[in-house]
């Protein structure tokens, strides 16, 4: 094709558009009035020979070229924003915003310290915090730009993804004050009652379920929650038990700790970004704050 005849604009358009994937909801985030944005739309079916875009129940979702695009969309206006290099904003009056996918711990301790921290340094920045479902997830929505910063367990080097560990996280046994299974607290015990389970995305086993399975032995899964935050009144409240982080008591003093009364590997938190965000001032600005507030 004939590179003179292409406009960036369009390039730049159909970015929003992926994201967005609503013509109404790319105009207001670029600015522009919608029948502009369907004609651009338009433009970029023609470009791409494909129809990016396509009604579903009444929604729109991308095709299978569009979600092909987003990556490489992205890096290419990264590429060009760098080659302009356009002069420095001070930060406190750069206006964005950032999305950071994370689970509830530890959204639960750093989303109010992050908060007050850009209070006082980069009042302009508004925050999107996104539920965590996996690393793998996490590590996809950097590529395709969904997700600016992922607070994740990521498994393996990516040369794509800035990658730092910010601390390594073990296991303990939360229950109740009184809990019946406290005293001489062992394996046995452990397993004699309901455990509560946290998944984002709703399984009934874990890793431990396996390494039971190997022992000979299993647990009930009494309660299956999408979040941290809610296991302490679950726990309050019933004879179940929970295996939880351990930086997750603090926020729930009350509750009795028991070491796990079998070998289980800990985590690694990390705090990732995309490498070509390196030059963003308001996403590191934020990663450095996130990373002196967990660590």
């Amino acid at each position: 094709m004939n590179l003179r005849s292409l406009d960036l604009n369009l390039l730049v358009i159909l970015d929003a558009l992926l994201d967005e994937a609503h013509v109404s909801r790319a105009a207001d985030r670029l600015g522009l009035s919608q029948p502009a944005t369907s004609a651009a739309l338009q433009r970029c079916r023609h470009l791409f020979y494909d129809e990016l875009l396509e009604r579903g129940r009444g929604t729109m979702r991308l095709t299978a070229r569009a979600e092909s695009l987003r990556a490489a969309l992205k890096s290419l206006l990264a590429g060009v924003g760098d080659l302009i290099d356009p002069p420095e904003v001070p930060l406190a009056e750069i206006r964005q915003t950032l999305r950071i996918a994370m689970a509830d711990y530890p959204a639960l301790f750093v989303t109010g310290p992050l908060q007050c921290a850009l209070a006082g340094t980069a009042p302009g920045l508004d925050l999107v915090i996104q539920p965590w479902l996996g690393g793998e997830a996490a590590r996809a929505a950097l590529v395709d730009g969904t997700t600016d910063i992922a607070i994740s367990v990521l498994p393996g080097e990516d040369a794509d993804i800035h990658r730092e560990e910010l601390l390594s996280e073990h296991y303990i046994i939360a229950m109740r004050p009184g809990h019946p299974a406290i005293a001489g607290f062992d394996f046995d015990g452990w397993l004699a009652y309901p455990h509560i389970l946290v998944s984002g995305r709703g399984d009934a086993r874990s890793p431990l379920d396996a390494e039971l399975a190997r022992l000979g032995r299993s647990r009930r899964i009494g309660l299956v929650v999408p979040s941290f935050g809610m296991v302490p009144d679950l726990l309050r409240g019933s004879d179940m038990i929970a295996m939880l982080p351990s930086r997750v008591m603090p926020a729930a003093p009350d509750l009795i700790a028991r070491p796990v009364p079998i070998p289980v590997s800990g985590f690694p938190l990390h705090l990732a970004w995309h490498r070509r965000r390196a030059k963003d001032r308001a996403l590191r600005h934020v990663a450095d704050l996130l990373a002196e507030i967990l660590r």
